[in-house]
């Protein structure tokens, strides 16, 4: 039975997920963190509920990959590696060069050192996992599967920003969006929960985790999304700030004495959002506990749900309508207040909130049935896209 590995690099980690092909059964899943750094450590989950756990030196990717693939033979997992036969790769920003998944050759490598500076904390780290896995599996068949991809079908007044177009066609600087692969999924799934050709819905996908983004698609597929040029602006995030006025920027760097646009970006990137609002906690379950007795926790909620809400109404407006809104990713998928809240002030839409439906947390329906728009928990499943496309482009 072939085997297809899908690996999302990061700068200091590698996780991964291992399909049997065709049938999709995953049969290991795991992480290596703290690449390159004191305390590296080890997981993976396989067969029946079984775990592997270990605490040991990791100092860059290349040794990474290495162990995950001695760990795979190990633990029986694989009995030989040749068993492995195609590598996905998660990619984060592909600019325009790439409007869809790319076979990986040096032209490809070339093109996605090139755009770095679109995701610089995220493309090096990619890179660094496909040269270590062409190394240690030169002749599997490898994938590289970019977040941006499924975002290069936006029309041009969607993408385009107000600024001189000359930076748009010498800089290549426009929205590009993110979570494209997650997004393209989720919609995939609602068109079979709905029962009808994805081109003949149009769905509003909300990525809620600690990175999120709203996509409207339309004709099945992305007519518009939140995240910008990069994955900093949108709806207010677990450490990012989501939109802001850049001319803000300037003032504060005055008044805090910040000399450099690298430290005021770190803030708006690392120290903003429901951390930076709330003074609690990035993570969402912790704002939901302090809610109550925490001004600021709520305040925090209150805008994350409102800047959702927001986006969902914008793009009603710019689609014309909409047949169903889907929510995933961790937020979208574990929260059941914030998803309740969210639908409350949809109300206008017809939309009422199925409470038992909504707290049974399971994919499918969670507004009434007499609801004028579907309503939609689905679980993500990036790494099982990016499985599909290997499949469909070493068919092709």
């Amino acid at each position: 039975m072939e085997k297809t590995i899908v690996i999302n690099s990061g700068s200091s980690s590698l996780k991964f997920k291992l399909f049997a092909i065709p049938d999709e059964e995953v049969l290991a899943s795991g992480l290596i963190e703290r690449i390159g750094i004191e305390g590296s450590a080890i997981t993976i989950k396989y067969g029946a509920g079984e775990k592997f756990t270990s605490q040991e030196d990791v100092s860059d990717h290349k040794i990474a990959v290495d162990r995950l693939l001695a760990l795979l033979e190990e633990l029986g997992i694989v009995n030989d590696l040749n068993e492995i036969t195609a590598v996905g790769h998660r990619v984060v920003a592909g600019g325009e060069y790439f409007k869809t998944s790319a076979v990986i050759d040096d032209k490809v490598i070339e093109q996605i050192d090139e755009i770095a500076d679109f995701a610089p904390l995220h493309n090096p780290a990619n890179l660094m996992g496909i040269k270590a896995f062409k190394k240690v599996l030169p002749d599997a068949f490898s994938l590289a599967a970019f977040d941006t991809s499924f975002h290069q079908s936006i029309p041009e007044e969607n993408f385009l920003y107000s600024i001189p177009y000359e930076w748009y066609e010498q800089y290549g600087v426009r929205r590009y969006g993110a979570h494209g692969t997650s997004h393209r999924y989720v919609a995939q799934e609602a068109a079979k929960f709905l029962g009808k050709p994805l081109e003949e819905l149009k769905l509003i996908t909300c990525h809620l985790g600690a990175g999120s983004s709203i996509c409207a698609v339309k004709d099945g597929k992305s007519f518009d999304t939140s995240m910008g040029f990069t994955p900093l602006t949108g709806v207010t995030m677990a450490t990012r700030s989501g939109d802001i006025d850049v001319a803000l920027l300037n003032y504060v760097m005055d008044k805090l004495g910040i000399k450099s646009l690298d430290e005021m970006l770190y803030i708006l990137n690392n120290k903003s959002g429901l951390l930076g609002i709330s003074g609690v906690s990035p993570d969402m379950r912790d704002i939901l506990a302090a809610k109550n007795d925490n001004k600021r926790a709520k305040l925090a909620l209150d805008i994350f749900v409102k800047n959702v809400v927001k986006y969902i109404g914008e793009y009603v407006a710019e689609m014309g309508g909409v047949d169903g809104i889907i929510f995933t990713a961790g937020i979208g998928e574990n929260s059941v207040p914030v998803r309740q809240m969210v639908m409350q002030r949809l109300a206008y839409l017809g939309i009422t909130c199925d409470d038992a439906a909504n707290a049974a947390n399971e994919d499918g329906y969670i507004a009434t049935k007499d609801s004028k728009v579907a309503v939609l928990k689905i679980s993500t499943d990036e790494e099982l896209m990016i499985a599909r496309d290997v499949e469909a482009f070493r068919n092709k």
